[in-house]
């Protein structure tokens, strides 16, 4: 082990526990989503479902039914057409965060974690740095573009990575990961968030039988500590 390396592997860093929540508590109620494109192209069409802390929730549909589109509905990255997405917090009322914009949009982005197909990490730099890239909505612009982030994230990060079994390669370019590694790291930049919700696109199409159950355990394991 070089010593870059060694600094990081000896970073303190307590093991990764995702937020509790009550599993018996609604996070999501969707009613009558829709999503059109145009007035022929509708994609999504009366949508409605509830989602509750830890629940693991399967969408599925053959190519082009929308499964990608409802995703990026949900996480406020499209804009749906009609129809309620109300998320439950903890402490307050259920805001419909189809009508959110701006901070509060943000906001809700943060809470609910986005999982790509294409995994969405940049090529060129190192894991350790596309895991803490996942906090990119909460450090400052200035701190951001110099990649200079708090301590505590970075401890974050490390303890991710660990848990997920990618810390001997946390110096290792992004670029040079297998399918299922460049997976792994996209999941742990996902966390850096502490969502409540995590929405992934397909997370295993792209990946051999080994590494899709690999995954679906770690989804599994995600959600049996009140992720959603």
């Amino acid at each position: 082990m070089n010593s870059s390396l060694a600094a990081v592997a000896e970073t303190d860093y307590q093991p990764f526990t995702p937020p509790f929540i009550d599993r018996q508590r609604k996070v999501l109620s969707v009613r009558n989503l829709s999503k059109s494109y145009s007035a022929q192209q509708t994609v999504l069409d009366g949508i409605s479902f509830d989602l509750h802390a830890g629940e693991l929730v399967g969408v599925i549909g053959r190519s082009g039914a929308g499964k990608s589109t409802l995703l990026h509905v949900l996480n406020g990255t499209h804009s749906a057409s009609g129809g309620e997405i109300l998320s439950y917090p903890e402490v307050g009322t259920p805001q419909d965060v189809s009508k959110l914009s701006g901070r509060a949009l943000n906001a809700w982005r943060s809470q609910c974690g986005m999982i790509f197909q294409d995994f969405c990490l940049v090529p060129r730099l190192d894991v350790l740095t596309n895991v803490l890239l996942g906090r990119l909505s909460q450090t400052p612009t200035l701190k951001s573009l110099f990649k200079v982030f708090p301590d505590a994230d970075r401890a974050r990060a490390i303890s991710l990575l660990e848990w997920m079994n990618m810390l001997p390669h946390a110096l290792q370019r992004a670029e040079n990961l297998s399918g299922g590694q460049m997976q792994r790291v996209a999941i742990c930049r996902a966390l850096m968030q502490n969502p409540g919700i995590l929405l992934a696109d397909e997370p295993v199409a792209s990946l051999d039988p080994k590494n899709t159950q690999r995954i679906m355990n770690v989804l599994r394991e995600i959600s049996e500590q009140g992720i959603s």
